[in-house]
């Protein structure tokens, strides 16, 4: 779901200048709130818009993140929600981003974010902002959204079984042959995400605990930032699996995957598959 309307946008990144954080959801928002102070950070001489499209309780969130990002010391603090597709092809919404340095996306449901917004004069300001050198940042279904491929619904609890159906749809292809998933060792997602990659080998999967983000650099690199860890699941050099098997009460099975588990500090070459000491990344 890009420019073009093929899902490709920019693929290696290059022309675009923007970063992304992208968080796994129930991130602190007193304390110290040390991952919305980075969001903070880069706001600077511009705005920060809050969009609440993904949520069904949107006036609650906006007041939620419109306080904590003020007391954060963000002056310019403005909201986008949309209720139908019909709102988001208005162009008096899509002049909320105006001047945006920051567009912020919280939780709610990933599909409403991507039909209701896709392809109108909202998605496009968003991709010219990013692609300018801003900031997108997204919390639970905000951050799936960040990938070319969106993780939507599907497997249950316990081991993935070929039955349990994955459902993956288009999302806003800010980051590309990765798949995100959040809310992550909380909610025991481990088990999709390795499914949602045995599909999608090509693909790296990125599942994020909550109170954790990643900070995305140019798509070449990210490092991790909060009191949890991202689980990094590479399904390149994988030598077998049963995902194409038509019996669907199998377990699945898969050989030769890679996992790495990082923590608060931990930095990934995204480029090359492997975690990096952080001074060998570009200077955040």
């Amino acid at each position: 779901m890009s420019k073009n309307g093929n899902g490709n946008g920019n693929r290696n990144g290059k022309g675009r200048q923007g970063k992304l954080i992208i968080i796994g959801g129930h991130e602190d928002k007193d304390g110290r709130s040390e991952i919305l102070a980075k969001v903070a950070e880069r706001v600077g001489s511009g705005k920060l818009v809050v969009a609440t499209v993904g949520s069904q309780e949107p006036d609650q969130l906006w007041k939620d993140y419109k306080k904590a990002f003020g007391e954060l010391g963000v002056k310019r603090v403005e909201h986008l929600h949309v209720e139908t597709r019909e709102e988001a092809l208005d162009e008096k919404n899509a002049k909320i981003l105006d001047g945006a340095t920051v567009v912020f996306f919280t939780g709610g449901d990933q599909l409403r974010i991507t039909s209701q917004l896709g392809d109108t004069p909202v998605y496009q300001k968003l991709h010219d902002m990013y692609e300018r050198g801003g900031t997108i940042a997204g919390t639970s279904a905000g951050a799936s959204v960040m990938s070319g491929t969106m993780l939507v619904a599907g497997g249950q609890d316990g081991s993935p079984r070929l039955g349990d159906l994955i459902r993956m749809a288009p999302g806003f292809g800010m980051i590309h042959d990765v798949i995100i998933d959040q809310h992550f060792a909380e909610r025991g997602r481990v088990g999709r995400l390795v499914a949602a990659v045995s599909q999608n080998p090509a693909h790296l999967g990125i599942g994020i605990d909550e109170d954790t983000a990643i900070l995305v650099e140019n798509e070449t690199d990210f490092w991790v930032i909060g009191k949890g860890a991202v689980y990094v699941v590479d399904g390149t050099g994988t030598s077998y699996s049963n995902i194409a098997d038509e019996k669907d009460d199998r377990t699945l099975s898969v050989y030769d995957l890679k996992l790495h588990l990082l923590s608060d500090g931990s930095c990934f070459d995204l480029k090359n598959r492997r975690p990096v000491e952080a001074e060998q990344l570009v200077e955040k």
